[in-house]
């Protein structure tokens, strides 16, 4: 804990001073792969003024010649800078991958949950890599930087020290200028890379779970903050654009305006004895050497530097959170108070899944009384969330009708209901506290006293207090199926809903908090209909309904074992899986 506390520049320092001779290694072969700098500006000036301007061809062309060697030792050298990077660089990926691991495997066993956390693999894979990648990046170019300007000073000042007046004020004005900028740019890039992660965690729930919201009738909440969350982001990465300029700025102040001063003082430096030769080569020593180096370093420490320090600082110190969203702001009075339970009546409902398939459901007739409390049975794939599907507006129906409360069913996108709610198996929990997560259902919000309750009944409570209470934030990778599926059932119970469907939304509960959850759902004012998976789910309800492919069978557990073949075959399967 005392080395996540430190920070990533202490990190840093302690990595590289277990490398000093790497880094001696790299600085020397730096050094020699720098001295085509120094040569090339110095052998135009010499070419020019003790050749070409004094009718000795064959003494410039030998300066040439030199500077042209001095370019392929320059690139001889370059093979050792690489030999010294990686020396350098795969000791960190190596590093951070087993600090990866060993904070995963800690987290898997204080918090089991977190044990198929997708981001791990993240950090494992893409960040590892992109923090070597961009270390390597930023290491080649801050080397080849300093030995750059290095050359160009020594340059300068051999050809002429009235030079450097001209150079070296607008240089250290303009690096001074784009330092200071690295530290905001790097808290903007930060700022953006959250939002950027909330959104994709909002997108990824949100498609996990848009059965669940379309049924629901939550698109314009969800699709709210969605578009909260896409603004976030754009705003950022607004604010990080003016900051870019500002780099560009800087850019100007430190490698354009020395050659536009160089160019304006040149009749000054002309009287002080400074040869044209000379004037030649320190434009050379500007444009050839300095403005690439200097363009390259502020683009690689402006963009991946940034955010080189934001991904260690992610790798290396705890869990964090990147949940964004503004608070809902949560009414006084109670939920709104339910109607009375919902009568469903299903009229001669036949549907398939294209013109020429078979229907999954076919002249199927049902009268859901208000208050009941209905499972619904069947092989796996035989319509049961069809079924669900079509009550709650999903979809339409291809013969025959469905009446919820007397009124016809219309598709949930002419008709955002709130008479139904459908929680389907993959339940949906979006990045925000437990109170929004819990509260988007219900338009006029619910008081502390319903949240507590709703969450006592369904048996939410533990997982609320383990995450801090009811504002606490949701990460819902650190979360469970059975965690999400409870955040989901709290929701459901909580809505004002007469009408409630349950598509398996238990199924990652263990019996005794599925009994808990279901009994809570039967108790609470409203009709139930419920798609089984275990035996217990019907020996609660009020009535089954078989479903086999040709006929439905519908009545209490007693008679279907007498009616029902196919429920028997059921039956006797759930016991089997018990033994």
């Amino acid at each position: 804990m005392t080395e996540e506390r430190s920070g990533v520049p202490a990190l840093a320092r302690r990595f590289l001073a277990r490398r000093k001779r790497v880094l001696v290694r790299l600085g020397a072969w730096s050094l020699l792969e720098s001295a085509q700098t120094f040569v090339g500006g110095y052998g135009v000036a010499m070419a020019l003024d003790h050749g070409f301007l004094t009718g000795h061809t064959g003494i410039g062309l030998a300066w040439l010649a030199v500077a042209a060697v001095a370019v392929i030792c320059g690139g001889a050298a370059t093979g050792g800078v690489f030999r010294g990077l990686a020396d350098l660089v795969e000791p960190l990926r190596d590093g951070l991958i087993r600090r990866v691991a060993d904070r995963a495997l800690t987290e898997a066993i204080e918090a089991p949950s977190r044990a198929a956390d997708g981001a791990v693999v993240s950090r494992l894979t893409n960040q590892t890599e992109l923090a070597r990648d961009s270390f390597a990046g930023l290491v080649l170019v801050a080397r080849s930087f300093v030995f750059t300007l290095l050359g160009v000073l020594l340059g300068l000042g051999a050809l002429a020290p009235e030079l450097l007046i001209v150079v070296l004020p607008p240089l250290v004005i303009g690096l001074a200028l784009f330092l200071a900028t690295l530290a905001p740019m790097a808290a903007r890039q930060r700022v953006f890379l959250d939002a950027d992660e909330a959104l994709s965690t909002q997108l990824g729930a949100v498609a996990e779970g848009l059965r669940d919201v379309v049924a629901a009738g939550a698109g314009e909440s969800v699709a709210a903050r969605t578009h909260a969350l896409i603004e976030a982001e754009a705003r950022a990465a607004r604010v990080l654009a003016r900051w870019a300029a500002a780099r560009t700025v800087a850019l100007g102040v430190a490698g354009q305006l020395p050659v536009l001063l160089l160019l304006v003082t040149a009749p000054w430096l002309l009287r002080q004895g400074l040869t044209a030769g000379a004037l030649l080569g320190a434009l050379t020593y500007l444009t050839q050497a300095l403005l690439p180096a200097l363009h390259t370093l502020m683009n690689a420490l402006g963009a991946a530097g940034t955010r080189l320090l934001v991904v260690l600082d992610r790798l290396t110190s705890g869990p964090r959170s990147a949940l964004q969203g503004s608070p809902v702001v949560e009414a006084d009075h109670p939920s709104a108070e339910r109607g009375a339970p919902a009568r469903v009546e299903i009229r001669g409902l036949t549907f398939a899944y294209g013109p020429t398939a078979q229907p999954v459901l076919r002249d199927l007739d049902l009268t859901i009384e208000p208050g009941e409390h209905l499972v619904v049975v069947g092989p796996s794939g035989i319509g049961k969330s069809t079924l669900t599907a079509l009550i709650a507006g999903l979809l339409e129906p291809d013969r025959g009708e469905i009446r919820v409360a007397g009124r016809p069913v219309a598709p949930i996108a002419a008709e955002p209901s709130r008479r139904r709610v459908l929680i389907p198996q993959q339940a949906y929990v979006f990045t925000g506290s437990v109170r929004e997560n819990l509260l988007y259902l219900c338009p006029d919000g619910a008081s502390p006293a319903a949240l507590t309750t709703t969450a006592a009944e369904v048996g939410l409570l533990p997982l609320v207090h383990r995450l801090g209470g009811f504002d606490a934030p949701v990460d819902p990778a650190s979360l469970s199926q059975g965690e999400r599926q409870l955040l989901a059932l709290g929701r459901a119970h909580l809505s004002p809903a007469p009408l409630v469907l349950l598509d398996e939304a238990t199924c990652h509960l263990d019996p005794a908090a599925e009994d808990r959850a279901e009994r809570a759902f039967a108790e609470r004012p409203g009709t139930l209909i419920v798609v089984a998976h275990r035996i217990s789910s019907a020996h609660r309800a009020d009535r089954i309904l078989v479903l086999d492919g040709a006929h439905a069978v519908c009545g209490t557990h007693r008679e279907l074992l007498d009616r029902s073949p196919l429920y028997r075959d059921l039956v006797g399967h759930w016991h089997a899986e018990r033994i």
